[in-house]
């Protein structure tokens, strides 16, 4: 375990960024790896291609601009006290890397392991808390159940007094979690997977796969194609209207998914607070802005945008976690798309294809992912068969039964 970090006061010192971190070249005829989606796990992938596996000849194609998609809109929690042991392990993994990712990329990502609780405010809550913590326990993560005292004394902006509706009494605790700086991780990534080589393709969307019988040897752009000699997806939750074009059924739905932040106050709240009863998480920035969010909308859609109802419940909530915040002003609102699983669990992997690999479902956990998921993913691609991190989340789960269902784990922030 390393040693906490505190979290940077607002006004930090933050880098001095060059204009250009990366060129955005004309695409090639071909590569060995094509990657398709610019956001964190796309970017990993590529930077562990190359760390790790020696492959440079890398695309990663985004129809957009990079990392301006979920990776842009997320509210950059990490942590790893899942349930289940499939879960726990990719994201301990993940959290491990993500201690020394700065050094790994050379480049500020300002992550800062100031702990996450989360709340329990029924019996049944303390029971199925209790019951995470020793399970995070025997996989190795660091875990603790706290009593509503301990929480004051963790986070005291949080209201514990028993008369409120959902009163607080006692919450898990993982000391290592945190927050990190989601713009930079990007860049970090970008920025090290270009100087190595690989092309960072933006503006082009991908409209369908070149194929020879059961294997994909290519990718259809609006800019022409591009043969690839393996093709990695990692397009969230527009994946299943790339699969569909090649009769592939991926069990996702998508859902937008809101978050907000308010204008930029004095270091107050030291921690990141979650509650499943009523509805919302909250953490603050580096710049000072509060952090908050809640669950899916329960539509689905691709929009990019607010709802005031759904606003107007999370604030709610905030404010009765949180009564100081009360005067708070809201800033600005906002949505990601994100894509669910029945089992509230990502499929990653193989698929009928040859040489075409599968990288979804995270709902709303792909950050936390990221540098683990990349490690794991990359290796898939490059072996063609998946890591053992990964393994359980293989599609064909879906017709054997053998799920890993993170409903409990979801239900706010997955």
């Amino acid at each position: 375990m390393t040693d906490k970090k505190q979290p940077r006061t607002p006004g930090a010192e933050l880098p001095d960024h060059p204009k250009f971190l990366w060129d955005s070249p004309e695409p090639k005829r071909s590569y060995d790896v094509v990657i398709v989606g610019g956001g964190g796990h796309g970017l990993a992938t590529a930077h562990y291609l190359v760390k790790n596996h020696g492959i440079t000849n890398v695309a990663v194609v985004e129809r957009g601009w990079l990392a301006g998609g979920n990776m842009a809109r997320n509210t950059t929690i990490i942590r790893s006290n899942y349930l289940w042991d499939e879960s726990a392990g990719i994201y301990e993994h993940a959290l491990k890397l993500w201690e020394g990712l700065e050094d790994d990329l050379e480049y500020p990502i300002l992550f800062s392991q100031r702990g996450v609780l989360n709340l329990a405010h029924t019996l049944q809550d303390v029971r199925d808390s209790r019951r995470r913590v020793e399970a995070n326990k025997l996989n190795g993560v660091d875990a603790e159940w706290v009593d509503a005292a301990t929480v004051k004394e963790i986070c005291p902006l949080v209201n514990i007094s028993a008369d409120i509706r959902y009163p607080v009494l006692g919450a898990t605790y993982q000391p290592r979690a945190g927050i990190a700086k989601h713009d930079y991780v990007a860049w970090g990534f970008a920025r090290k997977a270009a100087e190595a080589g690989v092309h960072l393709i933006q503006d082009t969307e991908v409209t369908g796969f070149l194929t020879d019988g059961d294997r994909v040897t290519g990718i259809r752009t609006n800019r022409g194609d591009i043969a690839a000699g393996r093709v990695a997806l990692a397009a969230a939750g527009h994946t299943s209207v790339l699969t569909d074009s090649l009769g592939i059924r991926v069990p996702i739905q998508s859902h937008p998914l809101q978050a907000l932040v308010s204008e930029l106050l004095e270091p107050v709240h030291p921690t990141v607070v979650m509650s499943n009863a009523v509805h919302v998480y909250v953490s603050q920035a580096h710049k000072g802005e509060l952090v908050m969010g809640a669950g899916v909308d329960s539509y689905n859609g691709y929009g990019q945008r607010g709802a005031f109802h759904i606003i107007e419940r999370q604030m709610a909530a905030a404010v009765e976690l949180f009564p100081v915040f009360a005067r708070a002003h809201l800033l600005r609102t906002w949505a990601g798309i994100v894509d669910v699983t029945p089992d509230a669990s990502p499929i990653v992997g193989v698929t009928p294809y040859e040489n075409l690999f599968l990288n979804c479902g995270w709902g709303t956990g792909g950050f936390k992912a990221t540098p683990g998921l990349g490690e794991a993913y990359a290796h898939t691609v490059a072996t063609g068969e998946p890591h053992p991190l990964i393994a359980p989340f293989s599609l064909d789960r879906f017709v054997t039964g053998r799920l890993v269902d993170e409903h409990g784990a979801a239900a706010v922030a997955h």
